[in-house]
C-alpha cells in the first residue's frame, strides 16, 4: 500500500466516537489558544496585508469567516489569513521531533472547510485531531530540515486530509489531493534562515491555503500526481532522502494531538527552557542580593536542533527584525534574566537593539552538549550557568517548560493567556462569549459562527 493511500483510508475511515476524551478535550483548549494568537497578532503588518487581501474576495454565501470580521472569503483565503494571524507572535503551539512543527497552523485550514462545508463542531474537532496526527507522524518519521527544507511541506499533506475529511472525499480523491497538495508546495529553509522575514508568519498558512485548494480540485474529480510519497521524484527521493511508514492514533493507543505543546512564552519552542531556567535564576539571584547588572557572563548548554536553528548564525546575536528577535535564543534568555519576563514587548526593536541587552549578549555563549542531545527530543533540555562578577555562580537545567506535554498548562492558564492576548482587542463581554463557543464546541451544530466576529 502507498503511504499517502494508507493516509487516506485512515482519515476516511476514523470517526468521531473513536476519538478520547483527551484528544476532545485538548483540541478545544488548541482553538482557544490559537484565537488568542491570532488576537495577540490581529494590528501587526503581516495579519493586516492577509487579511486585506482576503477580503477583496468577498464570498458571502456558504464563505469561511476572516478572523476579528464580519467578512466571509473563499475557504483558501481564509485559511491564509487566518493562519498568517495564528502563527505570527510565535505562540501557537509546537511539536519536536525528527522535523519540528507548529500543528495549530493546521486549524486555519480544518475552520475554513468546516464553514464552507457547513459542518458541526463535532466534525471539526475530528478534522483536526486528523490533521494533527498525520503532520506530527511525519515529524516523526524523518527530518526535512536536515536537507534544507522546512517542516511547512508536512503541513501540505496534514492540512489536505482535514479539509479532505470535512468535504467528504473518497479514499481515492484524498491520494489524489495529497498528490495535488504535495508535489507543488515544497517549501526551502531559508524562510527561518538569517534575518527572518514576514514571511515566517505565513510560510505554513499558504502551504494550508492550498492545501484547501487541492483538496477542492480533488472532490470535484481533479486527479494528481501518482506515487507522491514513493515515486523516483516523491518526497522520499527527493526531500527526506530515506523512506517510511508512520503508524496512526485510535482510541487506545490516543492521539498525537496529546503529546504536542502550549506555548508558554511568546518565544521559538527550543528556547521555552532557556527562559524557564533564566527566570528561576533570576528570582534566586535577587534573593541572594544581586541585580541582572552584576552578571558578568552567560554559559548556555543545548541540543543540535536549538543551537542550530536559534542559536549559531550572526543574525541571531545582532537581530534586525521581530521575526528574528524571537528566533534568537541568546537574546530571548538574556531578556529574561534582565526583565523578569519575556512578553510580546520583549520583541520591541527599541529593546532588541538596545546596548542593556546586547552588552549582555556579547558575553554570552552557547554550545552544544552530549547530554542534552540525548535528552532530545523527549524534552527541550536547555543547560544555563550564569557567573556574577565577583564570582558566584547559579546553574540551572530545565527539561520540560510549562506548556510542554511532559509539564502541561492547566485549562485556566490556556484561559489566562487568551484574555491576556485578547485584552486590548476585544471586549471581556466577547472573550466571554467566544471562550464559551470554543468550550462546547463539540455540542455546536454549526460551525460557521465560530471566529465571526468585528473587532
Amino acid at each position: 500500500m502507498l503511504l499517502a493511500e494508507k493516509l487516506a483510508r485512515w482519515t476516511h475511515k476514523l470517526k468521531y466516537s473513536d476519538l478520547t476524551k483527551d484528544a476532545i478535550h485538548e483540541t478545544k483548549r488548541r482553538f482557544i489558544d490559537s484565537l488568542g494568537t491570532a488576537l495577540g497578532a490581529y494590528r501587526s503588518k503581516p495579519a493586516t496585508i492577509a487579511r486585506a487581501t482576503a477580503e477583496t474576495v468577498p464570498f458571502p454565501r456558504n464563505g469561511s469567516a476572516i478572523v476579528g470580521t464580519l467578512s466571509r472569503t473563499t475557504p483558501d483565503l481564509a485559511a491564509f489569513a487566518n493562519g498568517a494571524a495564528i502563527r505570527y507572535l510565535d505562540y501557537n503551539d509546537t511539536y519536536l521531533s525528527k522535523e519540528p512543527a507548529h500543528p495549530s497552523d493546521n486549524i486555519a485550514a480544518t475552520l475554513a472547510v468546516a464553514q464552507a462545508a457547513n459542518r458541526s463542531g463535532r466534525d471539526l474537532i475530528l478534522a483536526t485531531v486528523i490533521a494533527y496526527e498525520i503532520q506530527c507522524r511525519l515529524c516523526d518519521a524523518a527530518s526535512l530540515r536536515a536537507h534544507g527544507w522546512d517542516h511547512v511541506t508536512y503541513g501540505a499533506f496534514s492540512s489536505t486530509l482535514g479539509a479532505a475529511k470535512l468535504w467528504g472525499l473518497t479514499p481515492e480523491q484524498m491520494v489524489h489531493a495529497q498528490g495535488l497538495a504535495g508535489v507543488c508546495n515544497i517549501a526551502t529553509r531559508q524562510t527561518r534562515t538569517g534575518q527572518i522575514s514576514m514571511w515566517k508568519a505565513c510560510a505554513f498558512s499558504n502551504a494550508a491555503r492550498n492545501a484547501v485548494f487541492a483538496a477542492n480540485l480533488a472532490r470535484q474529480g481533479f486527479t494528481g500526481p501518482h506515487e507522491i510519497f514513493e515515486g523516483p521524484k516523491g518526497v522520499f527521493k527527493m526531500l527526506t532522502q530515506c523512506r517510511f511508514d508512520v503508524k496512526l492514533g485510535s482510541k487506545s493507543a490516543g492521539y498525537m494531538i496529546n503529546k504536542t505543546y502550549i506555548k508558554y512564552w511568546p518565544a521559538e519552542y527550543h528556547a521555552q527552557s532557556s527562559i524557564d531556567a533564566a527566570l528561576q535564576i533570576r528570582r534566586q539571584f535577587l534573593k541572594d542580593g544581586y541585580s541582572w547588572k552584576d552578571i558578568k557572563k552567560l554559559d548556555m548548554e543545548s541540543f543540535e536542533a536549538a543551537v542550530s536553528i536559534i542559536g549559531s548564525e550572526p543574525e541571531k546575536w545582532r537581530p534586525t527584525s521581530r521575526e528574528t528577535a524571537d528566533h534568537s535564543m541568546g537574546y530571548m534568555t538574556v531578556a529574561a534574566l534582565i526583565d523578569g519576563d519575556v512578553t510580546r514587548d520583549t520583541f520591541s526593536p527599541k529593546k532588541f537593539t538596545s546596548r542593556k541587552y546586547l552588552d549582555l549578549l556579547d558575553n554570552t555563549t552557547i554550545v552544544e552538549a552530549a547530554d542534552l542531545n540525548r535528552g532530545y527530543p523527549d524534552g527541550i533540555p536547555n543547560r544555563l550557568r550564569l557567573r556574577m562578577k565577583d564570582g558566584k555562580v547559579y546553574e540551572k537545567t530545565v527539561k520540560y517548560p510549562r506548556g510542554h506535554a511532559g509539564n502541561p498548562m492547566s485549562d485556566q492558564e490556556v484561559e489566562t493567556k487568551f484574555r491576556t492576548l485578547a485584552d486590548g482587542v476585544i471586549s471581556r463581554k466577547l472573550q466571554d462569549q467566544l471562550l464559551g463557543q470554543m468550550w462546547s464546541l463539540d455540542r455546536s451544530k454549526d460551525s460557521r459562527k465560530l471566529w465571526s466576529f468585528k473587532v
